[in-house]
């Protein structure tokens, strides 16, 4: 096997590390953009600048002809505000902040595919984008990078994710919907604060708070069909006050997770509804805010067979997972890329029975680096690269 093949996986994992050991937030990227360029310098790969700290790099850009399609590749690069406790070596530096879903992972594969097709880039079928998108945690980094031109000149887009509740290896990548849209919302009570002792002079925004908390539960299990996909969350409630203080107002937070616009049009309503209504009957008032992130990530079926294609043809027909349910009901924004062009989007299982099960956005969580080798050769396939 190539020499040339061994050194890029090599540094692939070296670079994993590194990023991780020194992660940072969405739109906050600029040491992880800047070590992203200088890699691509290296390689002398022509890139650009986009949406700030992402990254538009581009190989065999001048070919042309009937026939030949663009194909773009894309990782992300942000990290999320947890504090890691997963005691690897080279964990976090960053206090409150982390590598908890693997983006260091899909950017060191990223690079990695990057090093190989310069490496036969002259025996490339047609050009090949790579994005290196910042702010896919909640920051709509996908429709900024489109909105700075990412795709333009673009035929078909692939991208990845790693998932620890499947066994290493298998993939998952449908026809259609693969990942739900979402959403969070924040309800904030307003009531009457006062001394603990005297109830009834007060009107108690944490005792509203609760019975929004449980009214909101009914929203999947009473006021949807059954076979609706749809999360309603409440995560968090705040109320803070002293032991023998009513306060004068609490804040509900809280996800949506949805497989369509029109089930999110629906919920959203419902949860208002609930709210405003059950707030109500407590005497105090509410307001309700909703905040749309996400539309659910839904393939194209001719990409999505090539990637099962090409997954089942490196790794046979046991590679693709099929007991995983679908759609998995967190969401992701290269949503917006499958808005605009067509593409696929896969899920790729981590947990290989010896430490990789935690899951995504765990404080535990660390990126299974035995992933980076098959899909470098997974992106290589896609886009028609020889391989070693």
């Amino acid at each position: 096997m190539s020499t040339y093949w061994h050194q890029t996986l090599a540094f692939a994992q070296q670079l994993r590390h590194e990023l991780h050991a020194q992660p940072e937030l969405g739109w906050q990227e600029h040491n992880t953009a800047q070590r992203i360029r200088a890699e691509l310098d290296r390689l002398d790969i022509r890139w650009r600048a986009c949406a700030g700290t992402g990254t538009v790099a581009w190989l065999n850009s001048g070919a042309k002809g009937a026939g030949v399609r663009s194909v773009a590749l894309r990782g992300d690069i942000d990290a999320l505000p947890i504090h890691e406790q997963s005691a690897v070596e080279w964990q976090s530096q960053v206090p409150g902040c982390m590598h908890a879903c693997g983006h260091d992972g899909h950017t060191a594969a990223l690079m990695a595919t990057a090093a190989w097709l310069k490496h036969v880039e002259a025996q490339l079928p047609g050009p090949v984008t790579l994005l290196f998108q910042p702010a896919e945690e909640g920051g709509h980094g996908a429709r900024k990078m489109i909105d700075d031109g990412a795709l333009d000149g673009v035929d078909c887009i692939y991208g990845w994710h790693n998932w620890p509740a499947i066994g290493f290896g298998k993939l998952v990548c449908p026809d259609g919907i693969v990942m739900c849209g979402n959403g969070t919302f924040h309800i904030t009570v307003h009531g009457k604060g006062g001394h603990a002792s005297q109830p009834e002079l007060c009107r108690d925004p944490v005792l509203a708070a609760s019975a929004i908390t449980l009214a909101l539960q009914q929203v999947v299990s009473r006021r949807l069909a059954p076979q609706q996909t749809c999360v309603v969350s409440v995560t968090s409630i705040d109320a803070r006050a002293a032991a023998t203080v009513i306060p004068e107002q609490a804040v509900i937070g809280g996800s949506i997770r949805v497989s369509d616009t029109a089930a999110r049009d629906a919920v959203n309503q419902l949860i208002t509804d609930i709210a405003q209504q059950t707030a109500a009957s407590y005497g105090v008032e509410c307001e309700v805010e909703i905040m749309p992130r996400y539309n659910p990530t839904i393939n194209h079926p001719e990409p999505a067979a090539a990637v099962r294609d090409s997954w089942r043809a490196l790794y046979g027909d046991d590679a693709l997972d099929t007991p995983t349910r679908l759609p998995i009901m967190a969401s992701e924004d290269f949503s917006y890329y499958l808005q605009e062009v067509p593409g696929a989007f896969a899920l790729i299982g981590a947990d290989d029975g010896i430490g990789h099960a935690d899951p995504c956005h765990s404080s535990h969580y660390d990126f299974n680096d035995r992933l980076l080798e098959p899909v470098v050769r997974l992106y290589a396939q896609l886009v028609g690269a020889p391989l070693p």
